[in-house]
């Protein structure tokens, strides 16, 4: 099973993409989509799609997860990044790819066991559980390898559990 995770954003997308064999857990591909902040925003919607749309065809996942998004303050921030992941998911939608969405709550859980775990601690332990030499960077590349991570534990679970796949 191949899993694309996603952390979404209008400046930096971070994307990682694992495979999934048993409980065995191993990279494939990670990085970042990046747009220059002085573009117009429907420029850098475009140039996000269509580099997700690359991602996909490149890679050709089976599922992909995107990290739901949580703002306390920035309300306009939040807007422009919705419609960012907006873009992100059509993408997906567009490939025929189910996408699934966890909250950065649920990623901080399943990567670290504990729900308030620091950003640094969540970095540490995707570079361990991937067997990584080096924590990925920008921090948005890690959360999106933790956004993998989470689908695949879920995945997991739901089938031990009896449950259908996503």
């Amino acid at each position: 099973m191949r899993i694309l995770g996603v952390d979404p954003g209008i400046a930096i997308v971070g994307f990682g993409i694992i495979e999934q064999q048993g409980s065995q857990l191993r990279p494939v591909q990670y990085g970042s989509i990046q747009t220059e902040a002085g573009l117009p925003v429907p420029l850098r919607l475009r140039q996000i799609f269509e580099s997700m749309q690359r991602l996909l065809e490149t890679y050709r996942p089976d599922e992909m997860a995107v990290e739901k998004l949580y703002f306390n303050r920035n309300v306009t921030n939040a807007f422009t990044v919705g419609q960012a992941r907006g873009v992100i998911v059509l993408a997906a939608e567009l490939a025929a790819i189910p996408v699934c969405e966890y909250t950065p709550m649920q990623v901080k859980q399943a990567v670290t066991g504990w729900g308030g775990a620091e950003k640094r601690q969540i970095q540490e332990m995707v570079r361990l559980l991937l067997s990584l030499k080096e924590t990925p960077r920008p921090d948005d590349v890690a959360d999106a390898l933790g956004v993998a991570i989470t689908h695949a534990n879920s995945r997991g679970y739901s089938r031990m559990a009896g449950g259908a796949d996503r």
